[in-house]
């Protein structure tokens, strides 16, 4: 990815997040902030703090007073207090603040439960089971683009009962939202004017008031709040939410668990030979490449430990930081297949952990049971040729690998 920002000169003082040297490999980053300084602050994006000890992120995480959720995406639109729909926000649960959000969320937690999940797995056993039919009689496949993006898109949009054949057009609005950040903020009002995505999205609900379903966009539809359907505005946001946090971030992490297998062939024939490790190795990978770093904005001035903030700043939470953090995790830069002891942050910390935990586990475990089925040794065809994703989902885009003859 290009960007429109200079180099970074001095990452305690000038961080930028879209930067090639962190899309590229984020963690001696991150190594060096806990040393020198482990609350950093930038100027860019109008002003941005990033704490990096887990201790530091679980605090901001955990304070919903002096930090608000109304956007949790850093950009170059940075929003003034009235600039967005309150109590809601643009995404409800993720950009609601209590007290509102455990309403907002609490409507979603039945259908993002363990049955409804577990109801789920055979379609995405099957999903999985196709791609890898596809690439049969290849040596070599790209893990990401040929399999680990499409397994949560197209679980996604079987949920919202969308039609399968817009997965490019999800593709495209998640860029939008997650990746291009960096652009001014004329630029970003430009695409928001547009109103592609939210035509999109109401284009779809017209289509199920009209012919109602069995799925999650009739579901939130028919729900009611205190004795009222949801407001048109919140139906829309939490739509997007689940298209943008539901997707890019799961096959993030099914793309970075290979990407590591691919490197470690200890690792991958212990896997092969051991499936019934799979549940805990799976945690291991989503502590190690934990794929999201969420953000919040500074709601009034404070001072956070030392560190006078203001009220609007920006302030990164990096959850894949405070997992590697020595002083929490022991051999914190270690996969370690068979962890015991793994209360990682990789679904986020506090009030706004992730309600699609029970999901993303579930498409990560089976994604890697089938891949390891069909391919259990493989390596990585290319190194130099691995690309990541920039802004605050990081995950590979690329994932170029050779299947290896079965021993």
């Amino acid at each position: 990815m290009t960007t429109q920002h200079p180099p970074v000169e001095s990452w305690n003082t000038d961080f930028d997040h879209t930067d090639p040297q962190w899309v590229a490999d984020p963690f001696p980053i991150w190594d060096e902030l806990r040393q020198r300084c482990p609350v950093a602050h930038s100027g860019r994006y109008g002003g941005t703090w990033l704490p990096v000890r887990h201790e530091d992120v679980a605090a901001v995480a955990y304070d919903t007073e002096h930090f608000t959720s109304r956007s949790v995406v850093v950009s170059e639109m940075r929003p003034g207090p009235d600039d967005l729909p309150a109590p809601i926000g643009l995404a409800p649960p993720i950009t609601s603040d209590p007290p509102f959000h455990a309403l907002a969320r609490r409507l979603l937690l039945p259908a993002f439960s363990p049955k409804p999940i577990a109801a789920l797995e055979p379609f995405t056993r099957e999903l999985c089971i196709e791609l890898l039919d596809a690439t049969a009689g290849r040596t070599e496949i790209d893990a990401a683009v040929d399999y680990a993006q499409h397994i949560p898109l197209r679980v996604i949009v079987g949920m919202l009962g969308f039609p399968q054949e817009d997965a490019d057009i999800f593709r495209r609005f998640i860029r939008m939202v997650l990746e291009d950040v960096d652009q001014t903020p004329e630029e970003r009002q430009a695409l928001i004017e547009e109103g592609e995505l939210d035509a999109y999205m109401d284009e779809r609900i017209a289509e199920h008031l009209a012919h109602p379903r069995d799925d999650l966009t009739t579901y939130l539809l028919e729900a009611e709040l205190d004795g009222n359907k949801l407001a048109p505005e919140h139906v829309r946001g939490t739509m997007v939410l689940l298209m943008i946090a539901g997707i890019d971030t799961t096959w993030s992490a099914i793309g970075a668990s290979l990407w590591h297998l691919a490197q470690h062939p200890d690792d991958r024939r212990r896997l092969a030979t051991e499936p019934d490790l799979m549940p805990v190795a799976m945690e291991e990978f989503l502590r190690a490449y934990a794929p999201v770093t969420m953000a919040r904005l500074v709601a009034e001035d404070f001072d956070f430990n030392g560190h006078p903030m203001k009220e609007g700043d920006w302030l990164l939470l990096p959850f894949p930081a405070a997992n590697r953090d020595p002083a929490f995790f022991a051999d914190a830069d270690q996969v370690v297949l068979d962890r015991e002891e793994n209360r990682h942050a990789a679904f986020g910390l506090g009030i706004h952990r992730c309600l699609g935990s029970n999901l993303a586990r579930m498409e990560l475990r089976v994604a890697l049971e089938e891949w390891m089925r069909r391919y259990p040794d493989f390596e990585l065809s290319d190194p130099e040729s691995v690309t990541w994703s920039a802004g605050q989902v990081r995950g590979p885009r690329t994932v170029p690998v050779r299947i290896l003859p079965s021993r």
